[in-house]
């Protein structure tokens, strides 16, 4: 396996990480720039009742002022400070993290409930540990001068990117200002980890997996072995209330390096088609094209998955592809699977795969607000997993349209068409 050549960019990043991904309300939540409260356990407290700082929402640039101003009117010193993040800004996170170490708190992973109203009101509620703590979250858990994960949090990680091009990462340009910035703040988070005493494999771990990848879930041996837990599990923080394909894949052909969507197929058969890389934790093994095209009566859309996975030079080939789904505005169609078998190179599977859609449903993707679909894999014991952006598909899709519009309208039959001759 090599690593993928777009990885070189893919350390390349300095901002966020792209924020609502779910349509849930504590998803949107958690989207939000990061709020500091300071509450106290309601009653009745199990012994003294205790104190926390809950630090939620979204880490921005202005991030270490607000903390600065809260932590003047609150005597916060030594105390618990309990994550519930998403992640954001590289630099905005470093500064939170100094700021956290100098003031001798513990970090937790964790998010504040109320029962009432009226322990709202007076900041009193539960510290649960049903919460998450992603991308430069994590590096700030590592500036705790205790640091707590309870074994029902998570903490999550994957490259930090160029914010304004996360949607769509194979579609964007990278400058060599992109690169000179990129490259500082590698630094910076290197030395940054080096100084809160944490490992060099956090660092490395994250920057191993690309943005079109799910956040990659620490262990608790990880967690453990990057000193990211200094002190047990915390045990203190309950959880409370807890075909046809195969003659489309052969006739298809995506003309372009997959940067973008495009429109490709036979004449009076448009398809709209993208290719993009293989990948497992930032290894390429292999590489996928996905083409869409109009159904029968121009009601749907089939999606037409085909991919070529390679195995170790010398090792066996991979296991025959045994499920596809694709994920799109919050449902999933499976496709099935149509042929999974060695091409003429012994380590090498070519698989192909389709489904149906709604053509509304489909339609949904060219949303120009950033939607992105995601193609999950499994072959063997191996799984996939790989979202892809809308680039280009909103000048394309009138095309498309225009052709599913022309299958639904009723044919003339050859014989009404017929003229009696003389």
């Amino acid at each position: 396996m090599k690593p993928i050549a777009v990885a070189a960019v893919a350390a390349a990043c300095v901002a966020a990480i792209a924020l609502g991904h779910s349509p849930t309300a504590a998803r949107d939540q958690r989207t939000l720039p990061m709020q500091f409260e300071l509450w106290t356990e309601a009653q009745p407290c199990a012994g003294p009742c205790r104190t926390w700082v809950a630090a939620s929402g979204a880490i921005a640039p202005e991030t270490p002022r607000d903390f600065d101003a809260f932590s003047r009117l609150n005597r916060i010193e030594g105390a618990t400070i309990a994550l519930d993040s998403d992640g954001g800004s590289v630099l905005g996170a470093l500064d939170l993290g100094r700021a956290i170490r100098r003031l001798g708190m513990t970090t937790t992973v964790g998010k504040t409930v109320t029962s009432s109203a009226s322990d709202r009101a007076k900041r009193r509620g539960r510290l649960v540990s049903r919460a998450q703590c992603e991308s430069m979250c994590a590096f700030v858990l590592l500036a705790g001068v205790e640091r707590r994960v309870p074994a029902e949090a998570r903490v999550m990680v994957h490259q930090i990117w160029l914010g304004d091009r996360r949607d769509d990462p194979t579609a964007a340009n990278y400058s060599a200002e992109d690169l000179v910035v990129v490259q500082r703040d590698i630094g910076r988070l290197a030395r940054y980890t080096v100084e809160m005493g944490g490992s060099i494999d956090l660092l490395e771990i994250a920057l191993r997996i690309p943005p079109w990848e799910p956040m990659r879930l620490l262990t608790r041996e990880e967690l453990r072995g990057m000193k990211i837990v200094t002190v047990g599990d915390a045990h203190e923080l309950s959880s409370g209330s807890s075909s046809p394909t195969l003659a489309l894949a052969s006739g298809l052909r995506t003309p372009n390096n997959g940067r973008t969507w495009v429109m490709a197929g036979q004449v009076g058969r448009p398809a709209i088609s993208r290719s993009h890389p293989l990948t497992v934790e930032g290894d390429e093994i292999g590489t996928f094209e996905l083409h869409f095209t109009c159904g029968e009566a121009g009601r749907d859309v089939v999606a037409t998955y085909v991919e070529h996975r390679g195995g170790a030079e010398r090792g066996p080939a991979p296991k025959a592809l045994t499920e596809v789904e694709l994920s799109l505005a919050g449902r999933s169609v499976p496709l099935k699977v149509a042929a999974s078998r060695q091409t003429g190179r012994p380590s090498e599977v070519h698989s192909v795969a389709s489904g149906t859609m709604p053509l509304e449903l489909f339609k949904a993707f060219a949303d120009p607000g950033g939607r992105s679909l995601m193609i999950e894999t499994t072959s063997g014991n191996l799984s996939t997993s790989i979202r892809i952006g809308n680039a280009g598909v909103s000048l394309i899709m009138p095309r498309l349209l225009a052709s599913c519009a022309a299958d639904s309208r009723p044919q003339k039959s050859v014989r009404n068409e017929t003229r009696p001759g003389g």
